[in-house]
């Protein structure tokens, strides 16, 4: 094989949210262009935002996106909250961490099951599974329904909730709607154990790679896996708040990619199920820790393929962290709170953690409660120039140890797959060049 001329084209990555493509030039010998082209149209989510009202805010930026839709939703509400001085109840606190532990079910089920293991068996979807492996799948499926149901009891419905505002919920869960969660939760945890035993089976099939790097995600400080909330850690220079995100994320225009791409103290850094476990592995529950041990999985872990596995640990956690929300809940007794809110002007930050790494929202209100200006920092986007370093480095070790051009172009394909990138939700950029 001629390794000193190589094009590869790959357009559009299969089995990813949005449209990507892969671009590799080597020439002469030489890796002259190595490229994740982020080519998905512009959504102007944040153009949208402004001149609405605060009872708005979350309800537009949910629909940013149907898998993330309340990671988006929860964040703006902690931004406009943030920008108005509104405290929240122990109740709410809880019923959003429940609200939490649901959405990321939802995603890490759906991503794990349907969109990367195929590549460990190497099929090219989850349809041939159907036949080959019928129970795995219907597994999938009722780990998805559990997830569903979650965000349906809490949020008021599994996609797009209805029920989370500034400062409360318009409806809280029965005793009775939270009693029957529950028993559905605590029933799930041998199909957790059987997911995690399936990826520990097919784990040897990962790529051997690593690439040393920074990780950012959240570290609540509490010692708790920090999801809702907490102070931003970054694995090269430790703890800084939230507030200084802008600080944290830099975010930069690329010709290729309609996605910004983000740098702190390296040319890249990660976020994501990978960045949280090795920042977080102290704060591992006891499900999740033995998912941890049985994938094999040690802290720090450099290897990006792994964010998969790190995915199936925080099935684990989030599982069995809900379990014991709703117990807080259930001894609290759940009762409708009133919500009376009088806007003021100000701007507020909200940082949480969504399936794909920390979200940022910021929105600036003036004295009616309108929204000024909004800024979204979304983690694809954190993590293209990071898939870009690792594609970088990838491609000459698969060159040097004689992979043919097929075997590259699925190791990278893999990669991108690997990071669970949410493309629709990266794009913020608009390239206009206007000829005369």
């Amino acid at each position: 094989m001629n390794t000193t001329e190589m094009n590869i084209n790959v357009n559009h990555v299969t089995r990813v949210e949005g449209h990507g493509n892969i671009v590799v030039n080597i020439k002469d010998g030489t890796l002259e262009k190595c490229e994740l082209q982020i080519v998905e149209a512009p959504r102007f989510f944040e153009a949208f935002l402004r001149g609405r009202s605060w009872k708005e805010a979350a309800l537009i930026t949910s629909r940013i996106c149907g898998i993330c839709s309340p990671g988006h939703q929860l964040t703006s509400l902690k931004a406009t909250e943030d920008a108005m001085g509104i405290e929240i109840s122990d109740q709410t606190e809880l019923l959003r961490k429940i609200m939490v532990g649901g959405s990321f079910l939802q995603s890490h089920v759906l991503h794990v099951y349907f969109l990367a293991a195929p590549d460990l068996v190497n099929v090219p979807s989850v349809i041939p599974l159907i036949e080959t492996h019928p129970d795995v799948v219907k597994r999938a499926l009722k780990l998805k329904k559990l997830a569903n149901n979650i965000c349906d009891v809490v949020g008021g419905r599994a996609v797009h909730p209805i029920t989370m505002v500034p400062g409360g919920f318009t409806k809280v869960p029965t005793a009775r709607q939270l009693g029957a969660l529950r028993e559905q939760t605590v029933e799930a945890l041998p199909d957790v154990i059987a997911t995690v035993e399936l990826i520990a089976s097919l784990a040897g099939g990962l790529p051997d790679f690593t690439r040393e790097t920074e990780y950012i995600s959240l570290d609540g400080g509490n010692g708790e896996y920090p999801l809702y909330d907490g102070d931003i850690r970054s694995s090269d220079t430790g703890l800084t708040p939230a507030r200084n995100y802008r600080k944290m994320t830099n975010e930069r225009i690329e010709p290729h990619s309609s996605s910004k791409l983000a740098a702190v103290n390296r040319s890249s850094f990660m976020v994501g199920a990978l960045a949280r476990c090795n920042n977080n592995s102290d704060k591992f529950n006891e499900t999740a820790a033995k998912a941890a041990q049985m994938l094999g999985y040690e802290a720090p872990c450099n290897n990006p393929y792994f964010n998969n596995v790190c995915q199936v640990i925080e099935v684990g956690q989030v599982v069995e962290d809900t379990i014991r929300w709703i117990d807080e809940l259930a001894a609290m007794g759940p009762k409708e709170e009133p919500v009376d809110i009088k806007p003021r002007a100000g701007t507020g930050i909200g940082a949480t953690e969504v399936p794909r790494g920390i979200l940022y929202h910021e929105y600036t209100y003036d004295e009616d409660g309108t929204v000024v200006d909004a800024n979204c920092v979304i983690p694809t986007g954190q993590n293209v120039a990071s898939i870009q370093d690792d594609m970088t480095k990838l491609v000459p070790e698969m060159i040097d140890a004689g992979k043919s051009k097929e075997e590259i172009t699925f190791a990278l394909e893999m990669l991108v797959r690997a990071y669970d990138p949410c493309i629709s939700c990266s794009v913020h950029l608009l390239d206009v060049e206007f000829v005369k």
